[in-house]
């Protein structure tokens, strides 16, 4: 069974490093818009048999490129291919695990049943709650790069670093990267006040005197991590602070907020495309290499020959 992928509209140059880490060339779609804004996919070659993978984030905006997502999952299936994988490497919505309050819907849980619908498979990268895996009904071969960022930090790190978790909800992040770096965590207990307003109330452990790594799987407005900088540099800090994350949302002034403060990387993944004005502010590390080796592992796993029947 031939293996195929098709690139998305939403990070074509992660799908085309995909497709050369693994050999081929990704299969040609086209994707027009009509002047009512609704989406033409076109795929001029033939998937018969194929073991079809769809690389496409459902970052901003994610309502097209959730659409997209499944209507070049549909016409994969029209055009004959076997099995249609997910490639997500950002999942929109993944925030909205859970109601906070009466009359809100599960955003999460509404995305993954439109996925799952259909895909026979998901792949995806750091979901914001790993319970998510189980609102897809399907299996999902969840991807965690810590070791990946965990070694561009190893370059740079001191030994007087210490691991930051910007919310309660990023202290076992925190923990992952100091057991791989050798070294200590502190947590910040914050109070959300707007979107993108916090206020910090206290940090639990050993700040003074020390170079700061937050880490967080995503880096959306900003606001949690200025206002976690800010409390570190009034508990003397050593400056500048690494920020380390896995998500960089490419929409709003976060990046530009956190270089006005005492920072010195922003490490992100390029799980999503990001806008031209951050190469320089930003490093930036592959996910190919990983996506890539986990493709043909579930694609050779698959399509193994079964064993003689009453082999032993």
């Amino acid at each position: 069974m031939k293996l195929s992928l098709i690139a998305g509209t939403a990070n074509p140059a992660l799908a085309e490093a995909i497709a050369g880490h693994l050999g081929i060339e990704a299969t040609p779609c086209r994707m027009d818009s009509f002047p009512d804004d609704e989406l033409q996919v076109r795929i001029a070659d033939s998937l018969t048999g194929d073991d079809l993978y769809v690389v496409q984030p459902t970052g901003p905006p994610v309502g097209r490129h959730l659409l997209e997502l499944l209507l070049i999952a549909d016409a994969g299936r029209r055009t004959g291919a076997a099995r249609v994988t997910a490639v997500i490497p950002y999942f929109g919505y993944a925030r909205q695990d859970r109601r906070a309050e009466s009359g809100e819907p599960v955003g999460a849980k509404v995305l993954a049943d439109l996925i799952a619908a259909r895909m026979d498979q998901v792949i995806t990268v750091h979901l914001h709650n790993p319970a998510i895996e189980g609102f897809f009904g399907l299996p999902v071969e969840h991807l965690f790069p810590i070791p990946l960022i965990a070694g561009r930090l190893r370059e740079t790190v001191s030994e007087d670093a210490v691991l930051v978790a910007p919310d309660l909800g990023a202290v076992k992040l925190a923990q992952q990267y100091a057991d791989e770096l050798g070294l200590p965590v502190a947590y910040v207990h914050k109070e959300r006040i707007t979107g993108d307003r916090v206020a910090v109330r206290r940090i639990i452990g050993d700040v003074a005197g020390r170079s700061p790594i937050l880490v967080d799987d995503m880096i959306s407005t900003g606001g949690t991590m200025v206002s976690t900088i800010e409390a570190l540099v009034e508990r003397k800090c050593r400056t500048p602070v690494t920020v380390a994350a896995t998500h960089a949302l490419p929409k709003g002034d976060a990046i530009a907020r956190l270089t006005s403060r005492p920072v010195g990387s922003i490490i992100a993944t390029n799980s999503l495309a990001q806008p031209p004005e951050r190469g320089g502010a930003m490093d930036l590390l592959d996910l190919a290499p990983l996506i890539a080796g986990t493709i043909r592992r579930i694609h050779e796993k698959a399509h193994a020959p079964a064993p003689p029947a009453g082999g032993r």
